[in-house]
Order: C-alpha cells, then structure tokens, then sequence
C-alpha cells in the first residue's frame, strides 16, 4: 500500500520554471519504480518521465527531453520533476505513480496520487 501526494504545481509565464514534488508513504519507497504522466484537457494521460528504483537510471518522452529532469530521494521517499523552459502546450494536471518492480511508459503503474495543475501562460 502507498499514498502520492503531488505539490508544486501553478501558474507560470512561458519560459519559466516550477519543480513538482511528490511524497511517497510507503513501507518500502525504494521497491517502486515512479513516474510522472500529465493529462491536458480533453486528451488522454500521457507519459512525461520515469526513474528507477535506485534513481541510476531515468526515461522521458521526447516531448520534455531537454527541459525536464526526474530525480529522487529515497530518504525523504520523494520524487520530483524539475521543468525549465515551459511552452504553453505543457499545461496539464500532472501525476505521480509508482510501480513495483521496473518503471514503463504506459499507466499500468500500481498507485497514483491526486494530480497537481499546471498552467503555462503564453
């Protein structure tokens, strides 16, 4: 069982940048491989980046390469998402998820949290 819980979501001008977070309460956070997908309105969740279990090795979708940095701290059970120079189309509720085992770019993650709104202005 895990509870997600993401924050550093808002309102940023295009060209900025916002770091999310997310908790992770966990027995064991460093089994989990995690994610991060964001949902746009009226479009279907999509992949954004993925770390491993130990944070050696991380994935993204070609839309973020560049721009965004997944990382972890598996003492403080956190995963963040680090996102420079933000473009408009990158406004969407982002979410975290952890998988036991390996990460993978699709949703069939084990547990997600609630989402947290980001708004790109251009």
């Amino acid at each position: 069982q895990a509870l997600l819980e993401e924050s550093g979501g808002g309102l940023v001008q295009a060209g900025g940048s916002l770091r999310l977070s997310c908790v992770v309460s966990a027995r064991a956070f460093g089994a989990y491989a995690m994610g991060w997908f964001r949902q746009a309105p009226g479009k279907e969740r999509e992949f954004v980046a993925a770390i491993s279990r130990s944070g050696g090795s991380t994935d993204c979708s070609e839309s973020v390469k560049g721009r965004f940095t997944i990382s972890r701290d598996n003492a403080k059970n956190t995963v963040y998402l680090q996102m420079n120079s933000l473009k408009p189309e990158d406004t969407a509720v982002y979410y975290c998820a952890a998988r036991a085992g390996s990460y993978i770019r699709n949703p069939q993650y084990d547990y997600w949290g609630q989402g947290t709104p980001v708004t790109v202005s251009s």
